[in-house]
């Protein structure tokens, strides 16, 4: 036997729950190789082995739930571990709808949702801006936008026979006409001139219009007391209130939002604190969600904000906003940690996001995160459940260095600690890099009846796609607990 200090130890037992807790605890003691696992009387080979400690057998958590078949995750916060079942693959569909034009496949997936009342296999979804891509013109970057009077649309889709069916579609309207498309379809451009990305035609030789009411939609939430819809939008960053008929209503931007573009046809509710006035360039309101009782939405955005400047690319702390839906004003703001960079390999911090949200209910989210790889290089793709109830509530707190001497994204975990500011919690409930989800962005999910999980993915359209599949998406899995 060899002596050996567990870090993160728990009694062992065979008979574990569906989804447990542990505090960890530092032990020291003999290692027992010769000790034999079963789980549901098949034989199972921990990574470590157990540890003697004054008689009694000890197994650390992550060997234990990872030789049964578990997730298992570690909440440095809180000294806790968190094991939850694994779900199981019940369902695949892919999109075969027709190209858009030559060389641009139809795309849905940058959000998914079901609707209360709605058959377990017909969901809401959205595709984002449009087609857009990147060239290079004489050494600098163009953003490009092939079909520029591309309308953002909401689709209602059906998962059935392994296709991605589309029933129905609302583009998004305006009550009058658009200054850029010249009717009452919107499009997908850029808002703001000098802070958004400069549009230009395919071949980067003419710079387009800016729509100050072009939307480049992401998450998508439905709220059952008054039949609409609420998208998040990266621009903005703005929520957008939008009729079932793809009419918009109103939009929620950040302080001081308005002086920069007109709207007269969408009022612009400057709900949003300042400082999202921060972000990064395309990586704004990217998840919405509403709670099935219609009192409360919450918005994340995809990475961190710019604050005070673009070193925060690489922060770890990403914004969680809940509003009140009556009043439309925030009521909190939390701290969602993204995952630690140095775990994984060739990936930077800034290449970690949140891609959508469902809110369970008032303190329970699902979040999407992941990583920018695909296929075998694919490290990270994610559904967490979050627990927000002992979150610390940082509204208003920590937007400048004025508090704390260093603004919220400027924290350490250190840092986070030393000023008692609890993150969410969060536990794995996907994992589909074991399931060998093949692409890039998955950007929409959804929860059924409380167990089945689904989840769809954004093809961008196509662009620069060199395969003859749409390579859209649409999976389900089947979670052998309930989340409610």
């Amino acid at each position: 036997m060899k002596k050996w200090i567990a870090q993160t130890s728990m009694l062992l037992t065979l008979s574990v729950a569906v989804t447990g807790t542990a505090v960890a605890a530092t032990k020291s003691g003999e290692t027992s190789e010769q000790i034999t696992y079963a789980n549901n009387g098949k034989t199972v080979v921990p990574s470590t082995p157990a540890v003697n400690i004054e008689g009694s057998l000890y197994l650390p958590v992550r060997a234990l739930a990872e030789a049964t078949g578990k997730y298992v995750d570690w909440d440095e916060f809180r000294s806790s571990v968190a094991m939850t079942d694994k779900p199981a693959l019940t369902g695949k569909y892919e999109l075969k709808a027709p190209n858009l034009a030559d060389g641009i496949k139809m795309g849905v997936g940058s959000s998914l949702t079901h609707l209360p009342g709605d058959p377990d296999n017909v969901f809401y979804t959205t595709a984002d801006r449009g087609p857009n891509g990147q060239i290079d013109v004489n050494g600098k970057t163009l953003r490009t936008f092939p079909l520029p009077n591309y309308t953002p649309t909401i689709y209602n889709i059906e998962a059935s026979g392994g296709e991605i069916k589309i029933l129905d579609k609302w583009p998004l309207k305006l009550s009058g006409n658009d200054p850029v498309s010249g009717t009452s379809a919107i499009t997908g451009l850029p808002n703001i001139k000098g802070r958004d990305e400069a549009p230009f035609d395919p071949k980067g030789e003419k710079e387009l219009a800016y729509d100050p009411y072009g939307l480049d939609i992401e998450g998508l939430a439905y709220n059952p007391t008054d039949d609409t819809f609420w998208i998040s939008d990266e621009y903005g960053p703005s929520i957008v209130h939008v009729k079932r008929d793809g009419t918009i209503i109103e939009r929620i931007v950040p302080q001081g939002w308005a002086s920069q573009a007109a709207t007269p046809l969408v009022p612009a509710r400057e709900t949003l604190p300042a400082v999202y006035n921060k972000l990064r360039q395309n990586r704004g309101a990217e998840a919405v969600g509403i709670t099935p009782d219609g009192k409360y939405m919450f918005m994340a955005m995809q990475n961190a904000l710019r604050n005070p400047d673009k070193a925060m690319d690489n922060s770890r702390q990403v914004r969680i906003l809940k509003f009140d839906l009556a009043t439309l004003k925030p009521v909190a703001e939390f701290t969602y940690l993204l995952e630690d960079a140095k775990q994984f390999k060739d990936l930077a911090q800034g290449d970690i996001v949140i891609s959508d949200l469902v809110a369970v209910n008032e303190n329970t989210l699902l979040i999407d995160e992941r990583d920018k790889f695909t296929g075998d290089k694919a490290q990270l793709k994610r559904i967490y459940q979050v627990d927000l109830s002992t979150a610390t509530n940082v509204l208003g707190k920590y937007d400048s260095a004025d508090a704390a001497g260093k603004t919220l994204e400027q924290m350490s975990v250190q840092d986070l600690k030393t000023n008692s500011i609890l993150p969410v919690k969060k536990w794995t409930v996907l994992d589909a890099v074991g399931f060998k989800f093949p692409y890039e962005k998955i950007e929409g999910v959804s929860l059924v009846n409380g167990d089945t999980l689904v989840i769809t993915n954004d093809n961008d359209f196509g662009i620069d796609s060199t395969t003859p599949e749409n390579g859209t998406l649409l999976w389900t899995f089947k979670l052998p607990y309930k989340i409610q």
